[in-house]
C-alpha cells in the first residue's frame, strides 16, 4: 500500500491535469422542459406526510420541509418515492481509470454488469426528479444517462468539465461543479442548456450542500483550501473564505439534521470543519482521521459516517452529543472514499479509491461485510434507489 502522502500527491497531480483538460456537466432527468411540473408534483407527493405543509419552504418552488427539526425526515427506511419504488436495488460504481461503471447487486455483493461510459467518470448522480442517474465523465466532457429502471445506458450529453453535479432544491437548475474551468455552471435540469455561468476565483470547486430553506449553498474549493457561499436564486457568490489550515484540502460538505451546522471534510487537515453557515464565520476543526473525505447521514438522522481515506477507517459522529463515538477499521490497506447508505440503513457502501474495490460495512456493528473487486480508481458510487422526495445531487443527497 502506498503511503498517504504519496496518494495525496498523486491525486493532486491528477486533479491538476484534469483542470488543464476541462470537461462538462448536466442536470436532472432526461426529458423535455415540459416535465418540470410533473417532476415537482412527484417530489411533493413522494413520501408519507408530504401533503401537509409542516414548514414553509424558503426558496420559491421548493417542496415544503417535512420536519423543521430534521431536514432528513423524508429519508427514513421504507419511504421510497413512487417514482423509484419499482427500481431494482443496485450500487453504481464509476471507475475513473477504467472508464466504466461497475453495477453491484447488494444482495449478492457481486458485480452483475459493467457499463462503458465516457472518459474519467467521477460520480454517479441521481437527478432531482429521481428518474435518471448521470455519470459525470470529467475528462470526456459528457454526462452519460443511466435509466435506473432498466439499467440501460443512454446517449451522452455534451457538458464541459463535469467533475460533480448538484440540483437546486426547487428543481429549477442543475449546478455543474466545473473544477478545471473554475466555474459554477447553472443549467436546465432536463435539456442541460446553460442558464448562467458563474466564474470563481478559488481552485477546484468540488462538493456542496444546501441550506434548509434552499436559499444558499456552500461549496468546497479543494485546491485552494477555500469555501464559497452562493445565493441560490440569484446564482451569485455572496461569501468566500480561506480555511485556517495551511494546505487545507476540503472535500465533502454535509448539513446537520437540524440545519444549523455544516460539516466539511478535509483530507489534509485530517478532520471536519464545523461551520455556522448562516453567519459564515471561521469554522473550527474536529479531528477524525487521516484523509477525511466522505460524509453520510444515517437513516435515523442520529449519526454521520465519515470515511478517512488515508488510514482505512470510518469515524462515527453523534449529532446530538456533537462528538465522535466510534471508529471502524476496514481491511488492511483500505482506502474508503465516496459512497452512500443502503435504503434500509443497515449497510454503508464506500469505494476503495486506490485499491480497485468497494467496501460494504454493517452500520449496526461497524463490521466489514464484503470487499468487492471493481474497475480502476473507483470514486463517487451511488446506492440506488434510496428514500427521499428529490435529489440534491452528488452521490445522493435526498430530502
Amino acid at each position: 500500500m502506498r503511503t498517504f502522502a504519496r496518494r495525496a500527491a498523486a491525486l493532486l497531480a491528477a486533479a491538476l491535469v484534469v483542470t488543464a483538460a476541462a470537461c462538462s456537466d448536466s442536470g436532472s432527468g432526461s426529458g423535455s422542459r415540459g416535465r418540470a411540473a410533473d417532476a415537482t408534483r412527484d417530489a411533493r407527493s413522494a413520501s408519507p406526510g408530504a401533503g401537509r405543509q409542516a414548514a414553509p419552504a424558503g426558496l420559491p418552488g421548493m417542496p415544503p420541509v417535512l420536519d423543521p427539526k430534521d431536514i432528513y425526515a423524508a429519508d427514513r427506511p421504507g419511504m421510497l418515492s413512487p417514482v423509484v419504488k419499482d427500481f431494482p436495488s443496485r450500487v453504481y460504481v464509476p471507475n475513473t481509470t477504467s472508464n466504466t461503471v461497475s453495477v453491484i447487486d447488494p444482495k449478492t455483493y457481486k458485480v452483475v454488469e459493467t457499463l462503458r461510459v465516457g472518459v474519467q467518470p467521477q460520480h454517479v448522480v441521481p437527478s432531482w426528479d429521481l428518474k435518471t442517474l448521470w455519470v459525470n465523465n470529467n475528462r470526456g466532457h459528457t454526462l452519460t444517462p443511466i435509466d435506473p429502471a432498466t439499467g440501460k445506458v443512454g446517449a451522452p450529453v455534451d457538458v464541459h468539465d463535469p467533475y460533480n453535479l448538484y440540483f437546486t432544491p426547487d428543481g429549477k437548475y442543475a449546478v455543474v461543479m466545473a473544477s478545471a474551468d473554475r466555474e459554477l455552471v447553472f443549467r436546465d435540469p432536463h435539456t442541460m442548456e446553460i442558464r448562467k455561468t458563474v466564474p470563481v476565483s478559488c481552485y477546484g470547486v468540488n462538493h456542496a450542500d444546501f441550506s434548509p430553506d434552499g436559499r444558499y449553498f456552500i461549496v468546497s474549493c479543494e485546491f485552494s483550501g477555500e469555501l464559497l457561499k452562493v445565493d441560490t436564486a440569484k446564482m451569485e457568490i455572496i461569501g468566500q473564505q480561506r480555511l485556517p489550515f495551511k494546505g487545507a484540502m476540503p472535500q465533502d460538505v454535509k448539513l446537520s439534521p437540524d440545519g444549523k451546522t455544516w460539516y466539511i471534510a478535509d483530507m489534509m487537515a485530517h478532520g471536519m470543519w464545523v461551520l455556522d453557515g448562516d453567519r459564515f464565520t471561521t469554522p473550527k476543526l474536529m479531528p477524525t482521521g487521516k484523509g477525511c473525505h466522505g460524509l453520510y447521514v444515517s437513516r435515523d438522522s442520529k449519526s454521520m459516517y465519515i470515511s478517512n481515506r488515508g488510514e482505512g477507517t470510518v469515524s462515527v459522529l453523534d449529532f446530538a452529543g456533537e462528538k465522535l463515538t466510534a471508529k471502524w477499521k476496514l481491511s488492511d490497506g483500505a482506502s474508503p472514499d465516496m459512497g452512500g447508505v443502503s435504503a434500509d440503513g443497515n449497510v454503508l457502501w464506500l469505494s476503495g479509491r486506490y485499491d480497485s474495490e468497494v467496501y460494504a460495512i454493517d452500520t449496526r456493528t461497524g463490521r466489514q461485510i464484503a470487499e468487492i473487486p471493481v474497475g480502476g480508481g473507483p470514486h463517487g458510487l451511488a446506492v440506488y434507489p434510496q428514500p427521499g422526495r428529490y435529489s440534491l445531487g452528488h452521490t445522493g443527497i435526498f430530502r
